[in-house]
This record gives structure tokens, C-alpha cells and sequence, in this order.
């Protein structure tokens, strides 16, 4: 079920749901732009901020949806994730460790590939980040990376 305000009922009337509260079973379209952003930090590897709008984690699966938004010049450094996933670039350069992709680019993130993705010095990249099952982070040189 999603966690997020914005959601669209059938009617297409705006729903008052608030922030982190459940939405209800079966369809539901939800309206990104009046979701905020979620400022994300991740001290000692990635002090800069990066920002996410979380659209809908699966309760069984774990497949998980947001969308990401790198500031220009922040690179989320060496990682792996336990799921792969892909990015969906919408806006801006996405930068990775294999090479940089514009707007209309599919980038597929294999489970466990060490990985770096961000933004180049030119501007903000945002895109629609879909994992495969349950979502979760480890940097190189941590307690779990």
C-alpha cells in the first residue's frame, strides 16, 4: 500500500491522506507533485543531501518506487544493494560508474554490482528508481558494505 499524500481516488478528486499514512487496498494513482521531498543523508559516506519521493512499497514483494533526486555534483559513492534495480531518468544527467545518461534513459543496476550514481557538475538528475524485492543499501568499507 502506498505511504504517501497525493493520492488520486477514481474521481479524481485529491485525497486529504496525510503524509506516511495508508492508503487504501487495490488501485490507486498518486499524484507526485504535491508529495515533498524526503531530504536523505547518509554520514561518513555521504554527507550531502539526496532527496526522494517514495510512491509505493509492496507489502509482499518489496518491490519498491521513488523518485530520487541527486543535487548537482552529488555522487551517492561505492555501494550494493541486495535487490538490483533499475533508474528511470526523467530530468537532468545521471551519472554513474559506467558512464552518464540523459533524460529517457533506462539504467539496470545488477543485485549486488558495486555501484556510484549521481548527478554531474552541470545540474540536478532526478528519475524513477524501481527495485526488484526489498530495498536497502550498503556502502563499501561500512560494518555491512
Amino acid at each position: 500500500m502506498p505511504t504517501a499524500a497525493g493520492l488520486i481516488h477514481n474521481s479524481g478528486a485529491m485525497d486529504a491522506t496525510p503524509p506516511n499514512a495508508e492508503a487504501p487496498a487495490g488501485y490507486f494513482a498518486i499524484d507526485s507533485n504535491a508529495l515533498p521531498w524526503e531530504e536523505r543523508r547518509n554520514p561518513p559516506f555521504r554527507p550531502e543531501a539526496i532527496f526522494r519521493k517514495v510512491l509505493h512499497t509492496d507489502p509482499e514483494t518489496g518491490v519498491f518506487f521513488q523518485i530520487v533526486r541527486y543535487p548537482r555534483g552529488v555522487m551517492n559513492p561505492a555501494h550494493t544493494h541486495p535487490c538490483a534495480h533499475a533508474i528511470y531518468v526523467l530530468e537532468g544527467t545521471l551519472v554513474t560508474h559506467k558512464g552518464a545518461y540523459g533524460p529517457g534513459t533506462f539504467v539496470w543496476f545488477p543485485e549486488g554490482e558495486v555501484m556510484e550514481h549521481g548527478a554531474g557538475p552541470d545540474g540536478d538528475a532526478t528519475g524513477l528508481l524501481v527495485s526488484n524485492k526489498a530495498f536497502s543499501i550498503h556502502y563499501q568499507g561500512s560494518p555491512q558494505g
